[in-house]
């Protein structure tokens, strides 16, 4: 569908809001350019199908090495050479098959002879893993270009700024610049596929908050809690005992004035009200006759029965999604996440109980869009793991360090599972991956995840430029882990 097919109504939207960014100094690169992606995104109108993406961002950094570990007797020699300390601090974990040991799984791709395993409290990753509705990333990172360890020793090629920088690398990964970045990658690709949906505002949507990731040029981020849209106090019924007082309240937020910040304010109030009162109807309900609670999961460490927060968060997104007809969306970008990562000490008790959670999370996301108010979901739906970075092979005696590289997951039926992409790094210190301590230095860059991702998502691979600036410097632009 050309530009001068699309809808007029459309083009003068698009038209117009990125000339308000221009006069508010917000855009970043020319008006010209800007239009060319007006005519792209108005070219997503005829979109018919429906896809979703959710970014699963593990805050702190997981440690990667205890995630998904390498279990032929080579490496796991090595394994337990580096990470047992001392018998009250080790961080190693019991082998396959002792009473909580790692757990086997077997991808579709031989490695050398190589086996490989999963954390003991992932079980129900490895049942999708096993299904072929989940595969492992090895070793993704951010990177600028393809680097070697003499490159990066000799500081020849350009680097990613802020390495080992917490608040920098969360940033980076979710928006390719350190803290302070403007825009997300998924609000970029909300950009570019905002046109597809008939309520532009739920194109992006975060049920943890703010996040860079979500941040466009011209889409919003849209933020709901556990119980949905965020509904402004006292607009309805009685206030302060009178039955007018809320209407007059909405009109004194939402009117217009003289004042252009306070016109701003009202016009952004004005939208969250309508918004919400789109999105409440829409959503579908939680619970019976709606989309079900998440059963509780067992703390690995006392064996107690609790609520897991990440799996609310995704009950979330699902009860959106099952209203996306409703809302008129055919493109919509999620992100929920789960924080405590930053396993300095106590990590082996730690991070027990942080990827039950996960692993319990993401099965209840996929058994509940398997049959989300009658339909089968899983193919439309594409949940990825992001963090910090990884964290160091070496133990500082009852935990790791910060790191670079790091394996991920990728969860859904559109996803080709039970594999894992990339070689396998290295079990150990000094090999051509570790740039010290055991901290990888990445094989994948975080572009050439999201892109491959943006593939799938329903980007070209003009716009694919676009929202990904390095990905001009890597031949492999597609990891293949998609259908």
């Amino acid at each position: 569908m050309s530009l001068l097919n699309a809808s007029r109504r459309e083009f003068l939207r698009l038209t117009g809001a990125l000339s308000a960014s221009q006069t508010l100094g917000l855009a970043s690169v020319p008006f010209a350019v800007n239009l060319a992606t007006v005519g792209a995104a108005a070219a997503q109108n005829n979109v018919s199908d429906y896809k979703a993406l959710i970014c699963l961002f593990l805050y702190g950094a997981n440690d990667h090495a205890n995630t998904v570990l390498a279990t032929d007797s080579t490496s796991w020699q090595q394994y337990q050479t580096v990470r047992t300390t001392n018998e009250s601090g080790s961080i190693a974990l019991p082998a396959q098959g002792s009473n909580g040991g790692v757990i086997s799984i077997v991808p579709k791709t031989t490695q050398s002879g190589r086996s490989f395993a999963l954390h003991p409290n992932m079980t129900e990753l490895k049942n999708l893993f096993d299904n072929g509705r989940a595969a492992v990333i090895a070793n993704v990172g951010p990177l600028v270009m393809p680097t070697t360890l003499a490159q990066y020793k000799a500081a020849s090629v350009k680097l990613p700024p802020k390495l080992f920088s917490h608040n920098d690398q969360q940033s980076l990964w979710q928006a390719y610049a350190p803290e302070g970045a403007a825009y997300g990658w998924g609000g970029r690709m909300g950009d570019m596929m905002a046109a597809s949906n008939s309520n532009t505002i739920f194109t992006a949507i975060s049920a943890s908050g703010n996040a860079v990731f979500l941040a466009g040029r011209n889409v919003n981020q849209y933020q709901v809690s556990a119980s949905g849209a965020v509904p402004i106090a006292g607009l309805s019924g009685s206030l302060f005992g009178s039955n007018t007082a809320g209407s007059t309240l909405r009109s004194i937020i939402t009117g217009d004035s003289n004042n252009y910040f306070q016109k701003e304010q009202n016009a952004i109030t004005s939208r969250a009200i309508n918004a919400q009162s789109l999105l409440s109807p829409a959503m579908a309900a939680a619970g019976t006759g709606g989309v079900p609670n998440p059963s509780q999961y067992t703390n690995p460490n006392t064996g107690a029965l609790a609520n897991n927060a990440l799996a609310t968060q995704l009950q979330t997104v699902a009860r959106i999604i099952a209203g996306r007809n409703t809302l008129g969306a055919k493109r919509q970008v999620f992100f929920v996440s789960i924080g405590g990562f930053d396993t300095h000490d106590a990590q082996r008790t730690l991070q027990a109980d942080l990827l039950a959670r996960v692993s319990h999370a993401i099965s209840y996301f996929d058994t509940t869009l398997a049959n989300l108010m009658g339909s089968d979901l899983r193919n439309q739906v594409t949940l990825f793991t992001a963090s910090d970075f990884g964290r160091t092979f070496t133990s500082n005696g009852d935990g790791t360090d910060h790191g670079w590289g790091s394996h991920h997951f990728i969860v859904g039926g559109a996803v080709k599972g039970r594999d894992i992409y990339g070689e396998f790094p290295v079990t150990g210190l000094k090999h051509n991956q570790d740039v010290g301590s055991g901290s990888l230095l990445p094989q994948f860059s975080v572009d050439q995840y999201g892109a491959t991702l943006a593939s799938w998502f329903g980007l070209s691979n003009t716009q694919i430029n676009d929202v990904f600036p390095n990905i001009v410097n890597f031949s492999n632009r597609n990891l293949g882990f998609m259908l």
